[in-house]
């Protein structure tokens, strides 16, 4: 499919410039100038909202770089527009582009919490921590209005299932009382991800995410009820925000924080051409110097998908923020993030099928 073009150009609340073709489209459009004709760019793109009537909820994986092996994302796409969002290539599976498509055409699974129940409900289900939202936001904008991160907290608290939570969204607080009751009993932890604390940055590269200030009084506020949270400085970007990263864990840990992460900038797929792009509008000044460290930890590649790699990179960049972080992070007295995922399991308590007949109580 081909994709309509927008110039390389900053487009108000939208993390990416552009449109590119989705690697499985049989047809892409190159753009050309011939100096007759500009096509300008929308000042405005509506978002479109569409069911994702999925047969199951929970996915599994065995990744060795996550600390978890199941996961839950009720939305696909997410209008926070974050230009660095590993999930972008997700979306060429539906035949859409990982650019402006990502953040506009939007899905969500209404029938999530059903779905959840019944393959909580089953003979063979193995109790372990389910990590919430990982994909994409569980907690972006469309949450507000259609509350399927909610419904799917209610059915965990009911049966008392672990869950871990990874936002950068003020609207978890909406939740405190179910994450509070969960994290009573050991079942629940937040990770607020921070990429910088400079707003500047924040408006051109997570255009419609929480400001930082803002995601650290959210971490303020989950401390005050006794709900774990920490920080995942993620993506860490070379020459525009690493040089934050103390400063990031800092702050971090003044709010309530007790744990902490990062993540190297990861460019799978279509997301290095949007990096570029973006680097190009904004940065130009330093474009070249950005991807050179990128290219520097990936091994001479933009990026290197290797398990064990991925995350935090190779070399001397890499291996430098990697000491950066446990320094600043001992010295803070942060624990490692990967501690979040060891969730009591015990508690869990299958729920009822609905067709059960009731106890009688004595």
């Amino acid at each position: 499919m081909a994709r309509r073009f927008i110039g390389h150009q900053s487009i108000k609340g939208r993390g990416a410039s552009s449109n590119p073709a989705a690697r499985f489209d049989a047809l892409s459009l190159e753009p050309a100038d011939d100096g007759w004709y500009r096509e300008e760019a929308a000042e405005v793109l509506n978002e479109t909202v569409m069911p994702d009537h999925a047969r199951g909820i929970i996915t599994t994986n065995d990744s060795p770089d996550v600390g978890f092996d199941r996961s839950i994302n009720p939305y696909r796409g997410c209008s926070h527009g974050c230009v660095y969002c590993f999930a972008r290539p997700s979306h060429a599976y539906l035949g859409l582009s990982p650019g402006l498509d990502f953040e506009t055409k939007l899905f969500y699974k209404p029938e999530a919490a059903s779905l959840l129940e019944t393959e909580l409900a089953r003979p063979n289900y193995r109790c372990k921590p389910i990590a919430l939202g990982i994909n994409t936001d569980g907690y972006q904008p469309l949450e507000k209005r259609l509350g399927i991160t909610r419904s799917i907290l209610e059915v965990l608290a009911r049966c008392r299932h672990p869950v871990n939570i990874v936002t950068k969204s003020a609207l978890i607080v909406r939740d405190i009382d179910l994450l509070a009751d969960l994290a009573k009993d050991g079942l629940a932890s937040v990770m607020l991800s921070v990429t910088s604390l400079t707003d500047e940055i924040k408006r051109t590269l997570e255009p419609r995410a929480a400001s930082p200030q803002t995601r650290l009084r959210v971490m303020r506020e989950l401390a005050k009820e006794g709900i774990p949270v920490g920080v995942l400085v993620a993506p860490v970007i070379p020459a525009v925000t690493d040089h934050e990263l103390e400063g990031i864990l800092a702050a971090a840990s003044e709010a309530g924080a007790t744990a902490a992460g990062y993540i190297l900038l990861r460019l799978p797929h279509e997301v290095k051409t949007l990096f570029r792009e973006w680097l190009d509008v904004h940065y130009p000044d330093r474009a070249r110097r950005v991807m050179s460290l990128i290219n520097q930890a990936r091994g001479g590649k933009d990026y290197d998908a290797r398990f064990g790699q991925r995350m935090v990179g190779t070399g001397p960049y890499a291996d430098l923020l990697r000491t950066r972080f446990e320094l600043a992070a001992r010295r803070l007295g942060l624990s490692p993030a990967s501690d979040r995922h060891a969730l009591d399991v015990s508690k869990f308590r299958a729920p009822m099928p609905a067709t059960s007949q009731l106890t009688l109580g004595f």
